[in-house]
Parts: structure tokens; C-alpha cells; sequence
């Protein structure tokens, strides 16, 4: 029966399902992203190599010169030296920004792009909700769910590729899906404003491009993890996490 969940749920570009409901109501969530840029090439503090201070100096991720937001440049940081990624390519989802950041197995940014996401406010997924046929899914139910997931790439009953990410709560990364002219999504993805980018019923829809020359390379031949950033919660409670910059200095 999962395989066959599996395949439905793609067919609509959004929360897998036995059942299918045409359509989703339009509405926003109020979120406020904050950015800040970072690279791994600028060290917190100018030591000499060798050093015992050297020696403690965190990893940090590489944005290279993309503008990340604080939430994002946090975790990445985080991510890259607790080894929470066990050495495989990651993601990160800013839900509050509604955007999406790949980064290669060393904390490298390989590609960001703006994403659609679950219309609903959220972090979790109702109980048994990717066995129920989405007209029974209420607004305020289709939500992204919050936290840490492996992620692998995976075929839907087109054959198009998709990447799981939450296979129990029928969520999946995947091109953004654009059969329904009236949710115009290829226009929600362009809008600078994250609030028009909740819509789906969870799943997180980016651009095709994107998807084809950063997503599915990144998950080629291996596993990965997905990190969906909170709506509600705080990031140390979801994954816990800690200051890499702060944790040096404690050293």
C-alpha cells in the first residue's frame, strides 16, 4: 500500500494520498524572514595557524555570496561541526523564508532557491495523515512538518523523479507542479513575499530548474538529510542544535 501511496501522491506536485481533491485555498502565513551573509572563508577571529585558539576554531558552512537568513546560516553551521550530517549532502528548508539551500557532504552551497510550502502554520503532521484522501484534509492540517529527515530520491506513478523526505507523513521535495493554472504557482515562486509561497498541502515545491541541476545531482547515488526549519518551535528544541561560534569561545 505504500508504494502505491507513493506513487499517487506526486501526481498532484504535493502531499501524497490515496485520494485526490482538486485545488487548495490561497492564504498566507505572517513571517518576517531576517538575513545575514556568511562565509566560511571569513574565520571568526584572525589567529595564527597552528595555535592552540586555532586549533578549537569551529566549521563553519560556505554560502559562498549567497545572503542566507540568520535561522539557515545558523543550523548550517551547526550542521557542519556536530557532523549531524554523517559525511552526506544536506538540505535546508527556512520554512519562515520560504526558501530552500543545498549544501554538498563538506557544508559547500551548491544551489538555493525559493520554495513552496504547506499553507498551514506548523510543525508537525496529524496522526495517519498520509493514509487520508485529501478532501479530508482540512487548511489548517496541511502543514510542512518540522525536523531532521533522510532523505532519498524516488519515482512517482509518472515516472518523474521526486525526493522523499517525510515517506510516513506523505511529504516529498519535488519541480514545482503547476496543472492547476488558479494556485499560480510559478507566480507565488517569483513573489518576494514568503507569504504567498504556502500553499501546498506539505510537500515543498521548487523550480524545475533548480530541482534538476542542484536537487537530484546532490542526491544521486546517496542518501541525505533534509532539515525543515520551524514555524512555532524553536530551532535548539527541533534538532538540538547549538552555537558553533558560541561553543568555540566556551573551548
Amino acid at each position: 500500500m505504500k508504494s502505491l501511496r507513493l506513487s499517487l501522491g506526486v501526481m498532484l506536485g504535493c502531499m501524497t494520498s490515496p485520494g485526490y481533491a482538486a485545488g487548495t485555498q490561497e492564504a498566507g502565513i505572517p513571517v518576517i524572514p531576517v538575513v545575514a551573509n556568511h562565509s566560511s572563508q571569513s574565520p571568526i577571529h584572525a589567529v595564527p595557524v597552528g595555535s592552540p585558539i586555532a586549533k578549537l576554531s569551529p566549521k563553519r558552512a560556505n554560502f559562498k555570496q549567497e545572503t542566507g537568513t540568520l535561522a539557515s546560516v545558523y543550523l548550517a553551521d551547526w550542521v557542519l561541526d556536530s557532523g549531524d550530517n554523517q559525511q552526506m549532502p544536506f538540505v535546508i528548508v527556512d520554512k519562515k523564508a520560504a526558501k530552500v539551500y543545498v549544501f554538498d557532504a563538506l557544508g559547500q552551497l551548491t544551489g538555493t532557491a525559493p520554495a513552496l510550502l504547506g499553507l498551514a502554520l506548523g510543525d508537525n503532521s496529524i496522526p495517519n495523515i498520509g493514509n487520508m484522501a485529501l478532501v479530508n484534509i482540512k487548511p489548517e492540517q496541511r502543514t510542512t512538518p518540522a525536523g531532521r529527515f533522510v532523505a532519498a530520491l524516488g519515482k512517482n506513478i509518472q515516472n518523474k523523479e521526486i525526493l522523499w523526505v517525510d515517506y510516513d507523513a506523505a511529504i516529498s521535495l519535488h519541480r514545482v507542479v503547476t496543472s492547476s493554472p488558479k494556485e499560480r504557482r510559478l507566480q507565488r515562486l517569483e513573489s518576494q513575499n514568503p507569504l504567498e509561497r504556502r500553499i501546498s498541502y506539505g510537500c515543498i515545491n521548487v523550480p524545475v530548474k533548480f530541482y534538476d541541476q542542484v536537487v537530484s545531482p546532490a542526491f544521486t547515488g546517496t542518501n541525505g538529510i533534509v532539515y525543515v526549519l520551524p514555524d512555532t518551535r524553536s530551532i535548539q528544541e527541533v534538532f538540538g542544535s547549538y552555537n558553533v561560534a558560541d561553543r568555540a569561545l566556551e573551548q
